[in-house]
């Protein structure tokens, strides 16, 4: 009884287009890897885009290496921190995020 009904199950159905069905589920597999993966990093990489374009003279910023610096000098493609009693070059992309940002004292 059992081997009947699987043998049912395998049998094709007859009059079913296989290639429609075949193009909506990769429509539909898109749609989802669009909503859960693209769409949200689209989304960090804007914030983080305004984010390092709104970076300004006196704001505490973390880099991706983790060091803890105050921007002194911002210029096009770099920012000088002051870090302890050193100051470095950092790559504007490479701060990850800005941990209190402070008016520009003139």
């Amino acid at each position: 009884m059992i081997h009947a009904s699987l043998l049912l199950l395998m049998v094709p159905r007859e009059g079913g287009n296989a290639t429609l069905v075949f193009a909506i589920q990769m429509v539909a597999i898109f749609g989802i890897f669009y909503l859960l993966l693209i769409r949200p990093q689209q989304k960090e990489a804007r914030k983080h885009a305004e984010m390092v374009a709104a970076l300004k003279k006196g704001d505490e910023v973390v880099t991706t290496g983790g060091i803890i610096g105050t921007v002194v000098h911002v210029e096009d493609d770099k920012i000088t921190l002051k870090s302890a009693e050193s100051r470095m070059y950092v790559e504007r992309s490479r701060i990850a995020r800005v941990t209190s940002a402070k008016a520009e004292v003139s």
